[in-house]
């Protein structure tokens, strides 16, 4: 398991959404409506240094779900600045820096990890209380992806179901692969994620 993420009773301004439907208009992937967006649900990992937040997204706009994966700073990622998705006031931590995971070296380490070593994603603990609840995303890595020499992990950003090579899809929980599985108002969905090669 990767951990457990520190969940905080926190304001943020602007909010988490509306900071990501702000950025998500500027992408090529993305050609919906981003005022349509709600979060489906959402999966962490977590920075063995306990410095940077890892946060990924499952987005809908009634047709597609997006996978967004995010890190959370406490000051500026050198290098980075087209990847910014924006800042944020916590009401805790104070100003975050988000970033376009996959521009993170932190992300890209521990994905990679998670992958190698068919690891999960990160239980929360709500910080207030100490209650710790499982991930709402059952993470799974593939195994067999390469740990170390891949620059950039392949997220894969409009989310398909389909489990099917010779559609040209990655296989769900194949070598190489982040898969999950989530649960909303339609029932259970399986997709992969991520992908390294």
């Amino acid at each position: 398991m990767s951990g457990t993420a520190e969940i905080y009773d926190a304001v943020l301004d602007p909010g988490k959404l509306d900071l990501l439907r702000s950025w998500v208009r500027h992408q090529s992937w993305f050609d919906g409506d981003p005022e349509r967006l709600e979060q489906v649900t959402a999966y962490r990992f977590v920075d063995p240094a306990g410095e940077v937040g890892m946060e990924s997204f499952l987005l809908s706009d009634g047709e597609n779900t997006f996978h967004v994966p995010v890190t959370y700073r406490g000051a500026e990622l050198d290098g980075a600045a087209d990847s910014l998705v924006g800042t944020m006031e916590h009401s805790v931590l104070g100003r975050r820096w988000v970033y376009d995971a996959p521009a993170d070296p932190v992300y890209k380490t521990e994905v990679r990890r998670v992958i190698s070593h068919r690891d999960t994603a990160a239980d929360h603990v709500q910080m207030e209380d100490g209650a710790i609840t499982p991930s709402p995303v059952n993470i799974r890595g593939g195994g067999d992806g390469p740990a170390e020499g891949v620059d950039t992990p392949q997220v894969i950003r409009v989310l398909s179901e389909e489990n099917n090579a010779e559609a040209d899809c990655p296989l769900i929980g194949s070598p190489g692969t982040l898969s999950g599985t989530w649960q909303d108002v339609d029932g259970s969905h399986t997709a992969v994620l991520v992908v390294v090669d």
